[in-house]
Order: C-alpha cells, then sequence, then structure tokens
C-alpha cells in the first residue's frame, strides 16, 4: 500500500521530541509520502531539514500562508519568489484567504493569492489552497485569473455538495482528512458529490486529528482511519480509496 499525506507540517516544533518515531509509524501504516506546505520565511529551514533527514517521503512545496500575511507581505512573497527559483518545490502553497481568524489584511490576502496563482502557472505547479470562511471570494479571483490556467487542492474542504461541484467543474481537487470522521461533518456530503477521482488525502498535521484522536496531535499513521471513513461514505472499498488517491496525487504532484 503506498498512500499519499498531501497536507502535513511535520517541520513543526509539535514533532519535535519524536519526529524519527512519527515518521516510521507513518511509514508503518502505508504512508511513503509526505507532502510539507509551507507557512512563511520561518518555516522553511525546518521544512527543508525535514525533506534532507527523510529524502524521498517528506517533500517541500513554497507559498505564504494566508494568516502571515501581514504589513511586510510583500517581503514575504519576494522570498517565495527567491526560494522557488534556489530548490525544487513540489506545489505553490500553502496559499489561500482566510476570514475566520483575521480580516485585517484581507486585501493583502488577495493580492498575495493572486500572485500565488501566477506562481503556479508560472512553475507548473499544483496550488494548495486554504479556504476558511472565503469559498466565494477564492471562487471569484480564480474565474478572473481564468479556469484551466491552474490546478491543485482545495485543503481541509470546508464547503457543501455545491461547493464541491464548482471546484471539481474549475479542475482543482478536494482535500479530505480527519474532518470526514467528525460526527456531522459537511465533508461527506462534499466527498460524495466530488466523487473518488477527485479526492487526494490529507492530513493537516499536527492539526485536525480524526476520531478517535481528535483534539489530539495529527500524524500521518492516522490516514487509514480517514480511508475507512471514506470507504463507507463513498461506499467503495478501503483499497480503492487508497489506489484512486495516490494515484490523484501522483498525477497531479507529478510524483
Amino acid at each position: 500500500m503506498h498512500i499519499i499525506d498531501t497536507h502535513n507540517h511535520i517541520y513543526l516544533p509539535e514533532f519535535d521530541d519524536d519526529r524519527d518515531e512519527v515518521i516510521d509509524r507513518s511509514v508503518s501504516a502505508g504512508v511513503r509520502t509526505i507532502m510539507m506546505p509551507n507557512i512563511d520565511s520561518s518555516s522553511v529551514a525546518p521544512m527543508l531539514a525535514a525533506e534532507e533527514r527523510y529524502p524521498g517521503i517528506c517533500l517541500p512545496m513554497m507559498g505564504l500562508h494566508p494568516t502571515s500575511v501581514t504589513e511586510n507581505y510583500r517581503d514575504e512573497l519576494e522570498f517565495v519568489e527567491r526560494r522557488l527559483r534556489e530548490h525544487k518545490y513540489y506545489g505553490i502553497g500553502e496559499t489561500g484567504i482566510d476570514l475566520y481568524w483575521d480580516k485585517t489584511f484581507i486585501k493583502e490576502q488577495i493580492v498575495s493569492f493572486r500572485r500565488h496563482l501566477e506562481l503556479a502557472e508560472d512553475y507548473g505547479l499544483p496550488i494548495v489552497i486554504h479556504a476558511r470562511e472565503s469559498l466565494e471570494v477564492i471562487f471569484s479571483e480564480i474565474e478572473a485569473f481564468g479556469a484551466g490556467r491552474a490546478t491543485g487542492i482545495f485543503h481541509a474542504f470546508p464547503g457543501n455538495a455545491a461547493e464541491a461541484r464548482k471546484v471539481t467543474a474549475m479542475g482543482f481537487m478536494i482535500g479530505i482528512g480527519g474532518v470526514v470522521t467528525f460526527r456531522n461533518g459537511r465533508q461527506h456530503e462534499a466527498a460524495i458529490e466530488a466523487g473518488i477521482n477527485n479526492i487526494v488525502l490529507e492530513t493537516d498535521a499536527p492539526y485536525l486529528a480524526p476520531v478517535p484522536h481528535r483534539g489530539k496531535r495529527n500524524e500521518s499513521s492516522y490516514l487509514p482511519l480517514v480511508i475507512d471513513k471514506l470507504s463507507e461514505v463513498l461506499a467503495i472499498s478501503p483499497a480503492e480509496v487508497s489506489d484512486k488517491t495516490t494515484a490523484n496525487a501522483k498525477r497531479l504532484f507529478k510524483l
């Protein structure tokens, strides 16, 4: 079994005490590839250290997280562009728009997201989108940018079935993780609407751990719990969930 975790912050301090053990558990659970989205300039060094320590397993992406967009966002974007020229990355992100935590820099977040869309097109890389309470704004920006010019993942997909249909019509995939195991979660209907050919697996570790680990630190070894839930929701076998989502991720990230 080869499972791909398309969104994991394994380089964060939450894993400093036992990162090797976490990676070992993940590989034993079948997770052979872990995609690492960047946060901002401060996270690049630990992210690349993880890539070096776990070659072929931990693969980096480059971007500026929307909650890291502040007064100095132009300097941060210049840093992103410089790093893209200096190292191989597998995706653009984590980017997007977050209207949940703080709306102070909404205009700057939009400018940053637009630049990430351009970088994704320039480098031919998928874009990983954080869309917390901002789906309509992001849809509008992608439509203005131009249909078919970018592809990627709506990470931790927060929308309903209609919004999932819009995402797939735009040529994007939805990221499904621990939230799908939560009671009364909307990801069930979104997953059904999107279909297995438009879904990739993710953890967002150390966040959003699935039931029965909800509220604790997340890790890639928990992805079989997500696979089992998707198997139930989509009425297909766990093996098919694993195989199809892995194929989707390989195609998207050109692995």
